[in-house]
């Protein structure tokens, strides 16, 4: 009798096991037909879950009617859905070792909590987060003012009557520098220099552009304003931006002109313009180099205009270490003559092929010049590889050309661009590394850019 009853009894079971997976299979294809286009396999689980509870439940209470069950009386769907009945547990267990199930249960929307990031995993990530994008940092090279090109480029085209993005010509202090600028030309012809002006007095050009006063350039937030871009990769602070102290740098040429006084060499001296090709092959900023070598020599400077390639090793192009075989070159160029005074790496920028920058000075098409410095920090502080003992000189170097450029050429310059490695500028205080267009300017434009250049250097080196 026993042997008998065990065997009905797991008969049962496996009757109770067959008919729930048959129901939770026909559920399920309720459900899915019902809901496929939403398809919220969650919900199609949990009625999966639910049919299959209430058919064990079923069979249970009728091949068992006297054994206790923990629902409330009633046929409701409601009550075999309670999450701690028997059935519900079975059926939990059952589908919960089925792979489809754990497949359909899983959703993208769920987001798992492992806790509180690992801090030193979170400084890998903030480290890799830097470099990535201040990538430049890891070479002494890539002065360009950025990959797209975008900082401080100006118009798409620029128009003749234009202000250079340096100029600095807002209309809140337009009366006020007109003023100044006429009083410039009073001074410029009587060969005297007002005290409270900041430009050079020339004798051969008169001022038809912008001048400031000092207590204008003592504002921080108003010289950043008008004079600078600064990158992110580094900073500008109030502590190193003192235009008292640039303008207070007296740049006139010590020795004379029987030995070298200036150098002009080239990092990057495969870069070309727009018009560069065989019917033009001196389309390239060396080429630039010798006019302005020639513009100079003109004006009575010896000048030595090195044309070595630093950013060429077997013949493969590379950047990245330019400047450290440019430092190697111009380094033994200095020792064999050291009354060289003034050093200038002359560049031209990198921009989107859409920009072309162009402005009429003395009434020629000109690419802008801009200026560039590295301080040799980044947010964090110095670069204690990179010293650079005339950070300051060179700052007032640029600044002071910057200011005549306003006031004799306007639209000639662009903002004056920092950003945080040195560029070999510590060699000499009079150090300046200067862009000159863009790829997609043509030579003749480069070239137009040279004179006015020429004269405000000689201006800043004759200690106007």
């Amino acid at each position: 009798m026993k042997q008998r009853n065990s065997g009905i009894n797991r008969l049962i079971k496996k009757m109770m096991i067959a008919v729930s997976l048959i129901l939770a299979v026909l559920l399920s294809i309720k459900e899915v037909s019902e809901a496929g286009r939403k398809a919220d396999f969650r919900k199609a689980g949990e009625w999966v879950k639910d049919g299959a509870s209430l058919g064990i439940s079923y069979i249970w209470r009728h091949q068992y009617p006297a054994a206790s069950w923990e629902e409330s009386s009633g046929n409701s769907v409601q009550a075999a859905k309670h999450e701690d009945t028997i059935g519900s547990i079975l059926c939990g267990f059952l589908f919960s070792q089925s792979p489809l199930y754990r497949y359909a249960g899983s959703s993208g929307k769920t987001e798992t909590d492992y806790g509180e990031m690992d801090p030193a995993y979170k400084g890998y990530l903030e480290s890799g987060k830097f470099y990535e994008e201040h990538s430049f940092l890891l070479y002494d090279g890539g002065e360009e003012s950025g990959e797209d090109g975008s900082v401080n480029a100006g118009a798409a085209k620029a128009q003749p009557e234009q202000p250079a993005a340096g100029a600095g010509t807002e209309t809140e202090a337009g009366t006020e520098q007109n003023q100044e600028a006429e009083a410039g030309k009073a001074n410029t012809q009587a060969l005297g220099k007002e005290p409270a002006l900041t430009c050079a007095v020339s004798s051969q050009w008169p001022i038809v552009g912008t001048t400031y006063r000092k207590e204008q350039l003592a504002d921080y937030d108003y010289l950043m304003k008008h004079f600078y871009s600064v990158h992110t990769s580094t900073t500008a602070g109030r502590d190193l931006m003192k235009s008292d102290k640039f303008l207070a740098e007296d740049f006139t040429l010590e020795g004379g002109n029987d030995k070298p006084q200036i150098l002009i060499y080239h990092t990057h001296s495969q870069e070309e313009f727009a018009d560069h090709g065989p019917s033009n092959p001196n389309a390239t900023v060396v080429g630039i180099g010798s006019y302005l070598t020639d513009l100079l020599t003109a004006k009575g400077y010896n000048v030595i205009h090195d044309t070595s390639v630093y950013d060429l090793q077997n013949g493969k192009l590379d950047r990245n270490k330019a400047y450290t075989y440019a430092l190697d070159g111009i380094s033994g160029i200095l020792q064999e003559n050291p009354s060289i005074e003034v050093v200038l790496d002359i560049h031209r920028d990198g921009v989107n092929e859409s920009l072309h920058m162009v402005n009429q000075v003395n009434g020629k098409p000109t690419a802008p010049i801009m200026f560039f410095n590295g301080v040799s920090q980044t947010p964090e502080g110095p670069i204690e590889y990179l010293p650079n003992p005339y950070r300051e000189q060179n700052l007032a170097f640029s600044f002071q050309m910057q200011l005549d450029a306003a006031a004799y050429f306007p639209n000639l310059t662009r903002k004056i661009y920092i950003k945080g490695l040195r560029y070999n500028q510590h060699l000499r205080p009079r150090s300046a590394l200067i862009e000159v267009g863009a790829q997609t300017n043509t030579y003749q434009e480069a070239l137009n850019a040279m004179d006015p250049l020429a004269e405000v250097l000689d201006m800043v080196l004759q200690g106007n």
